[in-house]
């Protein structure tokens, strides 16, 4: 019988799969302490604080970061047009976007920066991208998939009449946010697909 398919060690999906193994072996550091580095690439956050919807994910990873509420890539300057081969080794993306992460966190009451750890990886730059969709994936993160926004920045004047993310909605905070529309799902409704996703959570 003929297999379905030979496995390609250099095929892009099981490269990009390196990227995924990489991060999730590199340590777990406390967000709230997260300094300047080089480097762009990919991270991965983690949650394991009160906030009682949250109560599941904050259990998976009471022991150790096991599974991560967001992921996300910081793309080196010159990175998103192809304009330069090796521009992750001399950016400092990734560290900032995880600092814009820490502030977004420390605007809100609900959420405590302390409760947050993260993992990142400098990556080449033509395998961010990948790396970020294959981890996303994998976990299915909550802040990727159900409570959007997380990443979102401020869309300044004149761009206020787009709705407020949902994660604005759930977490109250960023100043800029409450200049946005009402979103399209109440608080309540927000909740409410957190806790179905909560409930397929493998515990």
């Amino acid at each position: 019988m003929e297999s379905e398919s030979v496995f390609n060690p250099l095929a892009k999906r099981n490269l990009g799969k390196s990227v995924v193994d990489a991060l999730l072996e590199s340590p777990a550091l406390p967000l709230a302490n997260v300094g300047n580095f080089p480097g762009a690439g990919v991270y991965a956050i983690y949650y394991r604080g009160s906030f009682p919807s949250y109560k599941p994910l904050s259990a998976l990873n009471h022991k150790s970061a096991e599974y991560p509420i967001y992921v996300g890539k910081a793309i080196p300057k010159g990175g998103r047009k192809g304009t330069s081969t090796d521009a992750s080794l001399d950016s400092t993306a990734l560290s900032k976007r995880l600092q814009e992460h820490k502030a977004s966190i420390e605007a809100v009451d609900s959420l405590r920066v302390e409760d947050f750890s993260y993992r990142s990886l400098v990556v080449d730059d033509i395998w961010i991208a990948l790396g970020e969709t294959l981890i996303i994936q994998r976990f299915q993160p909550l802040w990727n998939q159900v409570v959007d926004g997380f990443g979102n920045h401020d869309p300044g004047a004149g761009r206020y009449g787009g709705m407020r993310p949902s994660w604005d909605e759930l977490h109250p905070g960023r100043s800029w946010a409450t200049k946005c529309q009402p979103p399209k799902l109440t608080k309540k409704q927000i909740i409410e697909a957190v806790d179905g996703y909560m409930a397929n959570l493998k515990q």
